[in-house]
């Protein structure tokens, strides 16, 4: 998709994609608060994602395409937490902590999709202009 609309859509497009997977796997882990021996798991990408687009950005033959390339081949990780539990049964599911990161993960999905509405809108306005 990066043809017309640039890497921007691209990048937007992915995030929104980890953060729906983030998001999953918190709402996971509040359903299994009750489950004896159940490990939290996480999400992470932000800090693989832009080391990806920040060594693409260092081609200088093809940026742009290269940036495409990072974008496309990124991927999440998931992550689970050993840490000892404080509960008898062996569960560590903090449930303050994943009703926090269900919150801001919402907002970010949000903010997200209103910045990519915000994008396709100012080019549709670009081109009725033609």
């Amino acid at each position: 998709m990066s043809g017309i609309y640039g890497n921007g859509v691209a990048l937007t497009e992915k995030v929104l994609d980890y953060l729906w997977t983030r998001q999953s796997v918190s709402l996971n882990n509040i359903a299994n608060v009750d489950t004896p021996g159940f490990k939290s798991q996480y999400i992470t990408f932000e800090e693989a994602l832009g080391k990806k687009i920040s060594d693409a950005n260092q081609n200088k033959r093809t940026p742009k395409r290269a940036v495409s390339q990072a974008i496309d081949t990124s991927r999440a990780q998931l992550h689970i937490t050993w840490d000892e539990s404080s509960r008898l049964d062996g569960n560590n599911i903090d449930m303050d902590q994943e009703q926090i990161e269900v919150v801001r993960t919402a907002y970010e999905y949000q903010y997200m999709l209103s910045s990519l509405n915000n994008d396709i809108t100012r080019l549709r306005n670009a081109a009725k202009t033609f």
